[in-house]
């Protein structure tokens, strides 16, 4: 692996969007006080609208074993839960976001499980060599997860800030790359680039925004991939896409949204436009069925961008958690959602 000198860097390298202690957005400045949280909140538990949670079990998934993912091909991808996806390229495995817990809060007692069972526990999967973390919210930073996960994974990617959090949970400070945005680590024919991403941070009460948000480009001798983390839509997709697109496929947030914060989280028209302006080839939907975290029925978010995809003559793929699909060649997926 390349020396990441990135990170002894200190946050204040990030002058233009780090500022009195925090970061911030260049574009707009989203409100993430604790007021507005609990505003938000109270939107939430009071809203009527029907089918936020999905029956019982009505949600299918592909059951994977440690020899599926053994024999993944190379140039394809899982998604396994949530924004949690598993790459093979250049016959390296990469990880991003990983949640495997049953909720992501830190008060589970109160808070709604996963929607469905995982395709694959952390125990099977294989070696990891690549960790992605976009951000430190919990639906993205899972400390139980990244805590079995510790010792099978190479090394962790992520942004400016989080590098803490990571060594709090036990990593080992050597296996941890940092980066600003426009920031590169190699790792032999791969490439992974933190990009602008339009969202903000926090674990508690008290570290809102102290710590970096991203989305992350991953270049590989046969593929090139985006992956947005969370993000609301702004011009920076479009400068993305001028240093790095086309994208072979482009994995956007497409879940979770509201008019409330629509700032930080898109709505599903403006994940297609932020697929156009990054040039990809395929768009794959992510951050959505796997959790309750805005007021829309659960399966509304694939519903909506499945059909914006089709009249813009955009191809999109939807695949079941757990089915395995290849990053170069286009697949027309069932609408699995429907079903239920």
């Amino acid at each position: 692996m390349s020396s990441c000198a990135q990170n002894t860097k200190k946050l204040t390298s990030s002058k233009q969007h780090y500022e009195n202690g925090v970061f911030k957005n260049l574009e707009m400045s989203y409100d993430s006080s604790f007021s507005t949280f609990l505003s938000n909140v109270w939107a939430f538990l009071t809203d009527k609208t029907e089918n936020k949670i999905p029956e019982d079990n009505t949600i299918p998934i592909v059951k994977l074993t440690s020899k599926d993912i053994e024999n993944m091909p190379n140039n394809s991808v899982v998604r396994l839960v949530h924004s949690t996806l598993l790459f093979k390229v250049d016959n390296k495995y990469i990880l991003t976001d990983p949640v495997f817990s049953e909720s992501i809060t830190p008060f589970p007692f109160v808070a709604p499980t996963r929607f469905h069972k995982l395709p694959i526990t952390i125990e099977e999967l294989p070696f990891i060599d690549i960790v992605i973390i976009s951000h430190n919210h919990y639906d993205h930073l899972d400390a139980p997860s990244i805590v079995k996960l510790k010792d099978k994974v190479g090394h962790f990617y992520t942004t400016l800030g989080v590098k803490q959090n990571l060594l709090d949970l036990g990593i080992d400070t050597m296996k941890v790359c940092e980066l600003d945005w426009w920031q590169s680590c190699t790792k032999g024919s791969l490439s992974l680039t933190a990009t602008p991403a339009q969202h903000f941070s926090g674990r508690g009460l008290f570290d809102r925004n102290k710590t970096f948000w991203s989305s992350w480009v991953i270049n590989s001798s046969e593929s090139k991939i985006f992956f947005s983390g969370d993000t609301g839509y702004f011009s920076g997709f479009k400068k993305i896409a001028d240093k790095f697109g086309p994208f072979d496929m482009t994995f956007l947030e497409a879940g979770a949204y509201n008019e409330r914060w629509k700032e930080v989280h898109m709505m599903p028209e403006e994940t297609i436009r932020a697929h156009q302006d990054l040039k990809g080839k395929i768009l794959f939907p992510i951050h959505n069925s796997s959790f309750k975290l805005s007021n829309h029925a659960w399966n509304e978010p694939l519903k909506k961008i499945s059909k914006e995809a089709r009249e813009k003559n955009i191809l999109i793929t939807h695949p079941k958690m757990g089915e395995i699909i290849s990053l170069l060649k286009y697949k027309q997926t069932q609408k699995w959602w429907e079903q239920q």
